[in-house]
C-alpha cells in the first residue's frame, strides 16, 4: 500500500450519478403487502408465536467478519469514521498527522485504497468450514454507511467503488457451497448520528456533494426521522431480498423507541418471506430492542450466568481490541475462544466469533491460525458441542464467569476443576459430557457433580470415555466424583472430554393375559 500522504483520493467527477430514493410510497407498499398477506403480523403478539430453529440450535458455532473501508486506515478499531472527526480522540490526532486535514482528506477518501484484490471467497469458505462454523455473518452495512453489498439504494458500495465487486454476495454463494448457512448483519441504524463530530468544524462531512454518504450526521440526541427510518427499513429489506439471509443481526441502536413500530413491521416481514422461502430463520438483537420470545438475544463480548430457559447467542472477537483489521491486535489464545465457545454451549447458547479481513481481501495469519486450532478442537471433541443441550447444570469448579456484555476483556484462569457440561440423546442412548478446561496435574480427572452421591446423573453409568483416546479408561464412581484416568498434555487448547454412556431407563415390560 503506497505511503499515507500518497493515498489516492476520491474524484468527485468520477463518482456515480446520486441515487434517488426520495420516493418510498411502491416499496413500502411492496413492504405491506407481505405483511399482510402473513403468517406473521407486524404485533408482538403474533410475533412471539417464533421459534428458533432447530439447525441454528444444533449448529452452536459461527463466523461473523467485520470488513469494510475502515480497515484501510486500521487505527484503533472500526469506528474510525466516526472519531477521526471527534476532536480530542486519537483518531482525530492520528488522522490530521498521517493524512492531513479533514476538509482535505476525509473518511470517503480511503474507498480508492479498499481494493480487496486478494479476496476470494472459495478460500474464506474453506478456512470457515475448517474452523467447524456451521454459518456466516458478514457485515453488510457497518455505521460508516458504506454497503458491502450490491445496493440499489446508494451509490457507497462496494459494488461501485473501492473492489467494485459484489463481495458480499460472491461471500455468500461461496458459504452456500460449502453448505454453510448464509447471514448478514446491518448497522445502519447508528447512521443516523455517526458522522456528526464532522458537521461541527471544517470537514468533507459538510460539502454537499457527499451528503447522501455522510448524512445525516444528526444529533445523537435526537430521534431519527421517518426519512431515515423508512430507509433503514427497505435497506434491510433489500438484503433480505437480494441474499435471502437465514440470520439477521442487528447492532445496539434499535432499541431507540422510535425504531419499535418499523422493527415490528421488518420481523414481520422477514419471517412472512422466509416462509415463503421454505427456510427457518434467526434474528439476533441485543437489550430490549425486541420482545421476548420474538427473536435470539444476543450478549456482546458476553456471557450468561445460568442456564436460560431459550436459547441465546454472544458475538465476540478473536481480539480483545477492535473488530476490524486494525495494526498492533491484542488477540486472545485458542485456548481461550475453546473455553469461551464451550462455556457458551453449557448455557443454552450459539457462540458467533468475529474476524477482521485486511482491505487487500486477507484475512490476517493471526486470525487464520485461531480459526484452525478452534477446528482442531472440534474436529476431535465436536460431538460434545454440536447438537447438545443444556445438562441438569452447566458446570462446576471454582473459577467466576461475570455475566453481562462485555466481559471478555480477561479470560478466567480456568482449572482442571472448572467443568462444563452437554447433553445428547438419539437411537443409541443418553449421553452427558464434561469438558475439562485444564488439564489435571494428576491425570486424573474428578467430575463431582457425577459422584454416585449427587443423584445429577439419574441413572447408573453404562460406560465412560476420553473423546479422542484409544479404548476405555480407568474410571471410578465415588458418592463425591467420577474419577477418570485422563491422557494431559495432549491437547494445548483444552483439557480432556469425557464422555459418560447413561443405561436406559428401567421399563416395566406389560404382558397381555391370554384367559377371557
Amino acid at each position: 500500500m503506497p505511503e499515507p500522504h500518497d493515498l489516492p483520493r476520491i474524484d468527485p467527477a468520477a463518482l456515480p450519478e446520486p441515487v434517488d430514493v426520495s420516493d418510498t410510497s411502491v416499496a413500502l407498499a411492496a413492504v405491506a403487502a407481505v405483511v399482510a398477506a402473513g403468517p406473521y403480523e407486524a404485533t408482538w403478539e403474533s410475533l412471539r408465536g417464533y421459534t428458533p430453529p432447530r439447525w441454528y440450535e444444533d449448529a452452536k458455532f459461527g463466523v461473523f467478519l467485520h470488513w469494510g473501508v475502515y480497515s484501510v486506515p486500521a487505527f484503533r478499531n472500526e469506528w474510525y469514521s466516526r472519531d477521526m472527526y471527534r476532536a480530542g480522540t486519537p483518531e482525530f490526532e492520528h488522522h490530521v498527522a498521517t493524512y492531513g486535514p479533514q476538509s482535505e482528506f476525509g473518511y470517503k477518501d480511503f474507498i480508492p485504497s479498499f481494493t480487496m484484490e486478494h479476496f476470494d471467497p472459495q478460500d474464506w469458505a474453506t478456512l470457515f468450514r475448517r474452523a467447524g462454523a456451521q454459518f456466516v455473518v458478514p457485515v453488510a452495512e457497518h455505521h460508516d454507511g458504506f454497503a458491502m453489498y450490491d445496493t440499489d439504494r446508494s451509490r457507497w458500495s462496494a459494488a461501485r467503488m473501492g473492489p467494485e465487486r459484489d463481495v458480499f454476495g460472491d461471500l455468500l454463494q461461496a458459504v452456500d457451497d460449502a453448505f454453510m448457512v448464509r447471514g448478514a448483519s446491518s448497522h445502519r441504524a447508528e447512521h443516523w448520528f455517526f458522522m456528526n463530530g464532522g458537521a461541527r468544524f471544517d470537514s468533507d462531512v459538510l460539502d454537499p456533494r457527499f451528503i447522501d454518504f455522510y448524512g445525516p450526521a444528526q444529533r445523537e440526541e435526537t430521534a431519527p426521522n421517518e426519512r431515515h427510518l423508512e430507509d433503514w427499513l427497505l435497506r434491510t429489506v433489500e438484503v433480505i431480498d437480494k441474499y435471502r439471509p437465514q440470520v439477521l443481526w442487528f447492532d445496539w441502536w434499535i432499541e431507540q423507541p422510535a425504531f419499535e413500530p418499523w422493527l415490528r413491521t421488518l420481523a414481520a416481514y422477514y419471517y412472512n418471506r422466509a416462509a415463503e422461502w421454505g427456510r427457518e430463520v434467526v434474528i439476533n438483537y441485543k437489550w430490549q430492542a425486541f420482545a421476548d420470545g420474538s427473536a435470539v438475544y444476543d450478549i456482546e463480548r458476553g456471557a450468561m450466568g445460568d442456564i436460560p430457559p431459550v436459547v441465546w447467542q454472544n458475538d465476540t472477537s478473536v481480539s480483545k481490541s477492535a473488530w476490524c483489521w486494525i495494526e498492533g491486535h491484542d488477540y486472545k489464545t485458542a485456548r481461550d475462544l475453546v473455553a469461551e465457545l464451550v462455556d457458551v454451549v453449557a448455557k443454552n447458547g450459539v457462540l458467533l466469533l468475529n474476524v477482521g479481513p485486511k482491505p487487500d481481501g486477507t484475512i490476517a495469519e493471526p486470525e487464520q491460525r485461531l480459526l484452525e486450532g478452534i477446528g482442531r478442537w472440534l474436529t476431535a471433541n465436536g460431538e460434545a458441542i454440536y447438537g447438545t443441550r443444556p445438562w441438569r447444570v452447566f458446570g462446576e469448579g471454582p473459577t467466576h464467569v461475570q455475566a453481562g456484555s462485555f466481559v471478555d476483556g480477561a479470560a478466567p484462569a480456568y482449572t482442571s476443576e472448572d467443568v462444563r457440561f452437554t447433553t445428547r440423546h438419539d437411537v443409541t442412548g443418553e449421553y452427558v459430557y464434561a469438558v475439562l478446561l485444564a488439564d489435571p496435574a494428576d491425570g486424573v480427572a474428578r467430575i463431582r457433580s457425577f459422584g454416585s452421591g449427587t443423584n445429577l446423573l439419574g441413572r447408573p453409568i453404562r460406560s465412560v470415555e476420553v473423546l479422542g483416546a484409544d479404548g476405555e479408561p480407568q474410571w471410578t464412581q465415588t458418592a463425591t466424583a467420577l474419577e477418570v484416568v485422563v491422557p494431559t498434555g495432549t491437547d494445548p487448547d483444552s483439557g480432556p472430554v469425557v464422555k459418560v454412556w447413561l443405561r436406559p431407563e428401567e421399563r416395566q415390560e406389560r404382558t397381555d393375559s391370554l384367559h377371557g
